[in-house]
């Protein structure tokens, strides 16, 4: 395992790791394949502060008074992808990730990224990431060990504060009609519902940041605007923000019977005057000593994409991008 202080530089057939400076810090970790680069910090974290294409946008908020900071007392935003425990609390939620990471390349490709263990709350935190060969594709993989003496309650939670300015863009499941009389309904869950949406106290139906269509969400980031937030089960496997012509897109799946924090919560979106947050969340376990739990997903940048503004938009701009992608 390579630490936090030891320049290091290897590359391995089309992917590179260099340890760069970055913002005020001397130690970040930089995956690189020539299309895309993504960084980590790791003088405090494990953050990934910067994402974007060769040459392009960094999707990621950066909050320019954190940059560089270390050894605070208390937990810093700084923006970026982060890794949180739910269900939110005021103590072990919070804890302050500012003290330096190691971390260990993984084959040709990825690198796991360990903070120091959060020894008063018995956990241990680990960050894996895989940066494709060729694209943009990023493999996300958060993990948490119960490194205690006792059960601990808890699920993964993949924060990731994006740049203003963006608007996101939230599939919906497909519309299906009444069955009218019964007889046409081949089961009661033809009257059932099909969908979960879960609102927080500061969340308005008056908010015009908010677009409730037929087949999108969408919500607008808005610099003179303050916290608005909404969770959903969420079983479309996908969700994307786009900002400054570049998409960011979270692809993650959703299982049928798991227990998910805040009333069945499997995806959470926040956003106040500086940023726009794209929160996934895993499943609430109890872990027993030395158990781990894990939350994974993938993302995904495309450059130069129009402005979406209706939902044909989304139809005929994005769908198109992201069945290319999995084809």
């Amino acid at each position: 395992m390579l630490d936090a202080g030891r320049p290091n530089r290897s590359s391995t057939g089309r992917v590179t790791l260099e340890v760069v400076e970055y913002r005020g810090w001397k130690n970040n970790l930089r995956l690189s394949n020539g299309q895309a680069e993504i960084i980590v910090t790791l003088d405090v974290g494990p953050r990934v502060i910067s994402y974007r294409l060769l040459g392009g946008f960094n999707v990621m908020k950066n909050y320019d008074a954190m940059m560089g900071g270390t050894g605070e007392p208390e937990w810093q935003i700084r923006g970026g992808h982060r890794f949180w425990l739910a269900p939110e609390d005021l103590t072990r939620t919070y804890y302050p990730d500012n003290r330096p990471v190691a971390y260990e390349p993984l084959g040709l490709s990825a690198a796991r990224f360990t903070p120091p263990p959060e020894l008063e709350y018995g956990v241990q935190k680990q960050m894996e990431l895989h940066l494709a060969a060729q694209g943009s594709a990023v493999d996300v993989r958060l993990k948490v060990t119960n490194i205690g003496n006792q059960p601990t309650e808890l699920a993964p939670w993949g924060p990731t504060v994006l740049a203003p300015g963006g608007l996101e863009i939230i599939p919906l499941p497909p519309k299906r009609n009444h069955p009218g009389h019964v007889r046409n309904a081949k089961s009661p869950a033809d009257f059932g519902p099909n969908q979960e949406l879960i609102l927080w106290p500061y969340f308005d139906f008056t908010d015009t940041r908010w677009t409730f269509g037929s087949r999108y969400l969408f919500l607008r980031q808005d610099v003179t605007r303050g916290p608005t937030k909404i969770g959903l089960a969420h079983r479309m496997g996908w969700v994307a923000y786009l900002n400054s012509g570049t998409l960011f897109v979270k692809r993650f799946d959703y299982r049928e019977g798991a227990v998910y924090p805040d009333w069945g919560t499997r995806y959470q979106t926040f956003s106040n005057e500086d940023m726009l947050e794209m929160e996934t969340v895993g499943e609430l376990v109890t872990l027993e000593p030395g158990q781990s739990a894990e939350l994974v997903e993938t993302w995904e940048l495309y450059g130069d994409v129009p402005p979406v503004h209706t939902e044909t938009d989304v139809d005929r701009i994005i769908l198109p991008l992201l069945k290319q992608s999995r084809a």
